[in-house]
């Protein structure tokens, strides 16, 4: 059986048959991955195969969101500001928030009643504890966690409740970064002097405690029973598997050695020829290839160009995804706001052209791209299929493989150049101005090279001084999108979807995570019918 849940809602329908040029499905009616009349079963483990592990877990600590599982952060760590399944704000541990005037102001209030998993309440003084250790901080963090503690000029509690917070510049954005890494709370008792990444005892306010952690191996969670939002049927204990091998995955789940998994698309006839319900989440998330303009080649702008006509983005979508994703050249899927028409229309697939635009860079011969290579399965079929197809203009691609875990290396040191270009997906943003931050601009972590063109930052910067709701802000939004489309700053490929696998009827609640392009476990519940 298959599901498809688009931004949070879900449709269940008998699926059809799919063949290894795509498939397709029909049908509607609400659901939430699975039958939402099903009593949950509290005592239920839910043991997730994930495709992607934790290094650590510091939500400080850098990590690609392609090597991160974001799961276990939500799961452990409550946020200031939460966001509904259309990427909307919405109360978390503040239950009000508002700005001054000219947007240099933002004051939080406090829900009252939550507290940290060891007792601690979740007061003002125990928010700026975590700023002060955001700011404090000389080892590198990640790149939307420096972005959020970079506007903050100074804060301060005015009492139990109350948070106010001068900012560096005029934005519109806290919400939508407090909703993020930076807005997850630690327990004041866990931000000892010098705990960082690996040393930083993982004590939250989320529904599930840790019980223990293996790096990039398996986190262990229970299920914490003093959660503000209740424990709502949810699972005893959690546990998130890093699992590179797609067929392991799935193998586990038909085994029962999981309880739910997430596929390869290519894995859907075998999951739902062996008896298991398919839920295919759609996603505000691009498999996307990220740029180093310090490259020899790269920074051409002939040669990116040359690598967007070389792409038959549509033939991909067909051989790889099992009807499962979307050819795109932008960064947002079709009826997102931002997304344009015709910009998906400004490489089509024309070898002749690529070839021709590599004459004017004067490489007639072909260039030669060092590409980092995430190994996983999906990863590898994707860049392989790249790979042929970009050999065909003489673009020739040679891989360094690394683990999943380790793509920061691609950006953390510039210096240290590891790969011209890396295929990795970009999980989205609610906000898309921080797609545009973090991915082409020069404050983001996938730019180690520098930006495409001063163009990009000067909107970037206009943008972020706009409340959001001045309809000028999205105007500006759409012509930075038809900048970097321009300047082929980066190479989107296509949309992508979470494909999961689990025994039928068992999941219900398995919904998108709009903001990160991974899927909120924090509401997954488990029936009593279930087998596994």
């Amino acid at each position: 059986m298959r599901l498809r849940s688009k931004f949070g809602v879900t449709l269940l329908a008998a699926a059809l048959a799919v063949t290894a040029c795509g498939g397709g499905d029909s049908g509607g009616g609400d659901g939430g991955g699975g039958s939402s009349a099903a009593e949950a079963n509290p005592d239920a483990e839910l043991i997730f195969f994930d495709a992607s592990g934790n290094e650590t877990l510091d939500p400080a600590h850098p990590q690609n969101n392609s090597s991160l599982s974001y799961e276990s952060l939500l799961a452990i760590y409550d946020r200031l500001i939460h966001l509904d399944d259309q990427g909307e704000p919405i109360p978390g541990l503040a239950e009000e928030w508002s700005y001054n005037d000219d947007l240099t102001q933002f004051t939080m209030t406090l829900r009252e009643g939550a507290t940290f998993h060891d007792g601690t309440p979740v007061d003002a003084e125990a928010v700026i504890a975590n700023f002060d250790r955001s700011k404090g901080l000389t080892e590198p963090i990640g790149a939307t966690m420096q972005n959020t503690i970079d506007l903050l000029a100074s804060y301060e509690a005015t009492d139990d409740r109350t948070v106010v917070i001068q900012l560096s510049e005029p934005t519109g954005q806290m919400e939508f970064w407090l909703s993020a890494n930076a807005g997850m709370m630690i327990s004041p008792a866990a931000l000892t002097p010098g705990a960082y990444g690996a040393t930083l005892e993982a004590i939250g306010a989320g529904p599930y405690a840790l019980e223990s952690f293996e790096s990039n191996v398996v986190t262990k969670m229970v299920r914490y029973e003093d959660y503000w939002g209740g424990t709502e049927g949810r699972p005893a204990r959690f546990e998130n598997h890093y699992v590179t091998d797609g067929q392991a995955r799935l193998n586990a789940v038909r085994s029962g050695e999981a309880t739910l998994a997430i596929l390869d698309a290519n894995q859907i006839p075998e999951a739902e020829g062996a008896g298991l319900d398919v839920q295919v989440n759609e996603q505000l998330s691009v498999w996307n290839m990220y740029t180093n303009l310090s490259g020899p080649d790269i920074g051409d702008l002939r040669v990116r160009q040359a690598i967007m006509h070389a792409i038959d983005r549509q033939s991909l979508v067909d051989a790889l995804t099992f009807g499962s994703g979307q050819p795109t050249q932008q960064l947002f899927p079709k009826d997102h706001p931002v997304w344009i028409e015709e910009l998906d229309e400004a490489y089509p697939f024309d070898q002749d052209k690529a070839r021709e635009l590599l004459a004017e860079a004067g490489k007639a011969d072909g260039v030669d791209i060092d590409f980092l290579l995430l190994n996983n399965t999906e990863y590898r079929q994707i860049a392989e299929a790249l790979q042929q197809m970009l050999a065909e203009v003489d673009i020739r691609l040679t891989f360094e493989v690394v683990d999943i875990s380790q793509a920061g290396v691609f950006y953390r040191d510039p210096a240290d150049l590891h790969g011209e270009v890396m295929m990795a997906r970009w999980g989205g943003r609610p906000d898309p101005l921080q797609t545009f931050q973090e991915v082409t601009s020069s404050q983001g972590t996938y730019t180690p090279g520098g930006v495409a063109s001063p163009r990009i930052d000067e909107l970037v910067e206009q943008a972020a001084g706009l409340t959001p709701d001045n309809p000028e802000r999205l105007e500006v939004i759409r012509e930075i999108n038809r900048e970097v489309v321009e300047q082929a700053a980066t190479f989107p490929i296509m949309i992508r979807s979470n494909v999961f696998a689990y025994s039928t009827g068992c999941i219900q609640n398995l919904t998108p995570y709009l903001p990160a392009g991974d899927d909120r476990m924090n509401d997954v519940t488990i029936s009593r019918d279930c087998a596994a």
